[in-house]
């Protein structure tokens, strides 16, 4: 009986695993593989222009011949979003602290922060590009200024949406501030913080093409606006379709990341979208 039990659990596991794996991985790539084969069909039955939609066969063909250019494009737009990226969460989080430890300090620079979002970051990348020179430096901020933002609001929220019976059964032992913070607060608002994070990340890909658009000489925006002027739409169209996949594949990171260190909250997450 016991060993019917246990083969019972062991079978039930494994297809919740594979129910689990089919709808996260499967059925996306099956959607994404039909997606392609329709873009190839349409192209080919309607006759588009090579310079007008590039068949995905096309694209992969062009994009194969200077694979190595393109790899050497990948990796230093991925620099560029890893460092800006980065950048936020180093100040967005303790940022978030600041202005939900002071009504005062949260009135007085709440305005501030709207202003940062509020200018166009196409209009501001020229003028960095005059003030930080002409290399890194200014593409890596417009990916931090595009990113920065909606993590520090998601972890705001996540930092006040604690209850309040919460934080005064914990005064109520004599907790320091400090307990209070790492002990209650950013537990409670990993679920809000991590939201935050998916959110940046992608962000943090459309920030470093702005920049590479305006001051580059590598980078994928570097190679769109290139390859653009010189009609090689495939070659263009290659680079878009791994700035996608690179959004992508940094979200499955993060979210990979949540699952390991924090599976409470990927969970609660989760549930959230059911």
């Amino acid at each position: 009986m016991v060993e019917n039990a246990q083969t019972l659990t062991r079978s039930t596991t494994w297809a919740a695993w594979l129910r689990g794996f089919a709808q996260e991985a499967v059925l996306p790539a099956l959607v994404m593989v039909g997606l392609v084969g329709i873009w190839e069909a349409s192209v080919w039955f309607f006759k588009i222009p090579v310079y007008l939609l590039p068949a995905p066969s096309v694209i992969w063909a062009d994009c194969a011949e200077i694979s190595d250019v393109i790899l050497n494009h990948t990796l230093a737009t991925l620099h560029t979003v890893l460092i800006g990226f980065l950048v936020s969460i180093v100040i967005s989080v303790p940022l978030a602290v600041v202005l939900t430890s002071s009504k005062g300090i949260a009135t007085a620079v709440y305005p501030v922060l709207v202003i940062t979002q509020a200018i166009p970051k196409v209009a501001l990348a020229p003028l960095l590009v005059i003030m930080l020179g002409a290399n890194e430096l200014p593409r890596v901020v417009i990916t931090f200024l595009v990113a920065f933002f909606p993590l520090v609001i998601a972890s705001a929220t996540g930092l006040m949406s604690v209850p309040h019976d919460l934080i005064e059964l914990g005064r109520s032992y004599k907790i320091s501030l400090w307990q209070e913070l790492c002990r209650i607060r950013l537990p409670y608002a990993v679920p809000m913080i991590f939201s935050g994070l998916k959110v940046a990340i992608t962000l943090s890909v459309v920030g470093a093409v702005v920049g590479e658009f305006v001051n580059a000489d590598k980078g994928l925006g570097f190679l769109i606006v290139s390859a653009s002027a010189f009609f090689q739409v495939p070659v263009a169209f290659g680079a878009l379709v791994l700035l996608s996949l690179m959004g992508v594949v940094l979200f499955q990171v993060i979210v990979v990341i949540e699952r390991i260190f924090f599976p409470w909250s990927a969970e609660s997450a989760g549930n959230s979208f059911m």
